[in-house]
């Protein structure tokens, strides 16, 4: 694994073993087996994770009282290849309902043979949160934020 902060944006990357359709599946549509349980804004207890794979959908997560917080947007699906979403969440680490102060995260899904994928994860415009930017590339890029994600995502999805 690899992980490069440049001036705004947090760049990682992870090879694992399995087929790229796997890996782009898995990423996507069992997002909640693999993300950290602790990195929620939904107030009130997490009933499940939810994403609508397509562009203009959302990723958002359900409390079991059935409050829900729309923290993304698909900007673009493109199976098995591509995946990219808002970040709407401010430096605050509350919901940020402004698109122009939002940032991006692209994931690319690289087939390095039948049963190898290279994941290539970049959080980008990460300045256009404004005052306290440079604390969430702190964050994403932190072992606790994309790095260790891309790493509970390997390990889900090669069963470790």
């Amino acid at each position: 694994m690899s992980t490069t902060d440049t001036s705004t944006s947090v760049r990682t990357s992870i090879v694992i073993e399995a087929p790229v359709e796997r890996a782009f599946d898995a990423f996507v549509h069992e997002m909640a087996s693999w993300w950290n349980p602790d990195h929620h804004i939904l107030e009130g207890e997490l009933a499940e994770m939810v994403v609508e794979p397509r562009v203009g959908g959302h990723i958002y997560d359900r409390g079991v009282d059935g409050n829900e917080c729309h923290w993304a947007r698909v900007l673009a699906y493109e199976p098995p290849h591509r995946f990219v979403f808002s970040w709407d969440i401010s430096p605050e680490w509350k919901l940020e309902t402004n698109p122009d102060k939002t940032s991006e995260v692209e994931v690319n899904f690289v087939s390095e043979g039948p049963h190898t994928t290279r994941v290539e994860l970049v959080h980008r415009n990460l300045d256009r949160h404004g005052d306290g930017w440079e604390n969430v590339r702190g964050a994403v890029g932190s072992p606790g934020g994309w790095p260790g994600g891309l790493e509970r995502f390997a390990q889900y999805v090669q069963g470790l």
